[in-house]
């Protein structure tokens, strides 16, 4: 399965030790992230992670579009809520287009965890039956 995985800035080091806790989940899957936060969790881990720009240069846009055009299954999105972010309005965009194409989306640990526990008892299988107009079946 196609993963996203995103982080603000004071959320890095969490997802970071959370890949490197589920490390052998994540090796069964192709990775995707924006820029800073996919270079810091290849770094650390060794896996291979495609990056694309940083979320404020336009990185949550394009795991979106990954979103809108159905190759994206599970997002990992550690979200600071203390934090203002000047590129709010993507995060939003970014939320919204999970639900409408019913893409699994974490936005702290115990969600992420309880998600890739899922995907590793095969309960996300759902998403390898995908439809055109919104993720899996319905």
């Amino acid at each position: 399965m196609n993963i996203a995985l995103i982080a603000h800035d004071r959320k890095k080091d969490d997802l970071i030790q959370f890949v490197i806790a589920y490390l052998p989940i994540f090796k069964e899957h192709a990775l995707f992230a924006t820029g800073t936060t996919g270079k810091l969790v290849a770094e650390a881990t060794g896996l291979n992670v495609h990056r694309f720009k940083s979320g404020p240069l336009g990185g949550d846009q394009q795991i979106g579009a990954m979103v809108a055009e159905n190759r994206l299954d599970l997002i990992i999105f550690f979200r600071d809520p203390l934090t203002a972010q000047p590129h709010e309005p993507d995060v939003s965009a970014l939320l919204r287009l999970s639900d409408v194409y019913k893409v699994p989306l974490a936005t702290n640990m115990g969600t992420a965890e309880v998600l890739l526990r899922g995907l590793s008892e095969d309960h996300l299988d759902w998403r390898l039956n995908k439809n055109p107009e919104g993720g899996g079946k319905s």
